[in-house]
């Protein structure tokens, strides 16, 4: 099962590969500025707020990202996660 920080993990991950912080791939991918910030990833209720396909899309397409890639990314983050917990 996907985990909800490994996901925005990986994000963030993209966005320091290009040089960039989380608003300035925001930007770089055609989303608004404030689509990455930390404040948006849950809800005022405390749920968990997932990025949509569109965005990841977008950010995918703005960095030349595959989605094996974006994947790979993933899957080494999780498994850094888990030594962590």
């Amino acid at each position: 099962m996907l985990k909800h920080s490994v996901i925005w993990a990986t994000i963030d991950k993209l966005a320091t590969g290009q040089k960039l912080s989380r608003s300035g791939l925001a930007r770089f991918s055609g989303l608004d500025p404030t689509t990455f910030n930390l404040s948006k990833r849950f809800e005022s209720s405390g749920k968990p707020h997932w990025p949509a396909m569109y965005t990841l899309s977008k950010v995918l397409d703005a960095t030349g990202t595959t989605m094996t890639e974006f994947g790979r990314i993933y899957d080494e983050l999780a498994q850094q996660e888990k030594l962590i917990d």
